[in-house]
Order: C-alpha cells, then structure tokens, then sequence
C-alpha cells in the first residue's frame, strides 16, 4: 500500500478507537448514575460536562490526524465503534462495575455503620444531656426574668416615693 492509503487506513482505525474510547466514558458515567443517584440537574452537568470532553476529543483527533479537516469517513468510522462497543460490550460492563461497585460501597457501608454505633451513642446521650440543660437554662430564665421584674418594680416604687 501507498503512504497515504496506510495513514487513511490508520486515521480509520484512531477514528473507529475513539469512537470506543467515547462509548466507554459515557458508560462509566451510566455506571456512576446507577451507583449514586442524584437529580436532574447533576444528570444534566454530567451530560454537559461528557460532551465537552467528546468535543475536544474528536477536535484533537481531527487536528493531529487530518490537519483539522472533516473527513465523514472518520465520524462514520467514530459511529461505527460506538455502535460496535455498545451492542458488545457495554451492557456487560455497566452491569458488572456497577454491581461490584454497589457491593463494595455497601461492604463499607455495614463498617462505617459498626464504626459509628459508638458515636451515635455518645450522641444520644449528649442529646439527652442537652435537652435538660435547656430546660435547667428555661426554669433559670424564667426565675432570673421574676426577679428582675421584682426588682424593677422595687426601683420604681423607691423613685416615686422620692
């Protein structure tokens, strides 16, 4: 083969490898997503936030490969690794990481849980102490305020008298 015929050939392959490369990352975000659920909101900055990294990516893949000119035989080579991957070997990822990661996360989850037991006791008992401190500091309120009403009763009655 001609020189250019191989680097077509190899700007095919990089093409058909991001195009993988691609479907990989959005699937650890999916695997992220059925690990920690979270709102529409952080969906939307996830799916911002990937998109920009695709952009660059084939930008960058564009630039060093063909002097930044489009070729549609590379988004077509791109798209074709992104449906191969997907109807591969996608499923089987997202389903295995995302399985051994909810199985680590409740593992720690059960020791964090043993680990804490003393402190939410500890806590229970602060709570405890808490609450009649606060109703020691009500009753002192309330007998501080009796006599400081006395009193001030007492003062205006001596500079009325005067």
């Amino acid at each position: 083969m001609s020189s250019p015929a191989i680097s077509e050939n190899l700007f095919l392959l990089y093409s058909l490898l991001m195009g993988i490369f691609i479907t990989f990352v959005y699937d650890l975000f999916r695997v992220w997503r059925r690990v920690c659920t979270h709102n529409a909101f952080f969906i939307s900055v996830e799916d911002i936030l990937f998109w920009i990294f695709c952009a660059v990516s084939v930008f960058y893949l564009m630039h060093t490969q063909s002097n930044g000119t489009l070729r549609w035989f590379a988004i077509l080579g791109a798209l074709t690794g992104m449906f191969f991957y997907k109807k591969t070997l996608s499923s089987f990822f997202v389903n295995l990481m995302s399985g051994i990661l909810k199985t680590i996360l409740k593992f720690f989850g059960k020791i964090f849980k043993v680990i804490a037991k003393p402190f939410r006791f500890l806590a229970g008992k602060g709570k405890k102490v808490g609450r009649k401190m606060a109703n020691g500091g009500r009753r002192t309120k309330g007998f501080l305020k009796k006599k400081l009403t006395a009193c001030k009763k007492l003062l205006k009655i001596i500079l009325c008298k005067q």
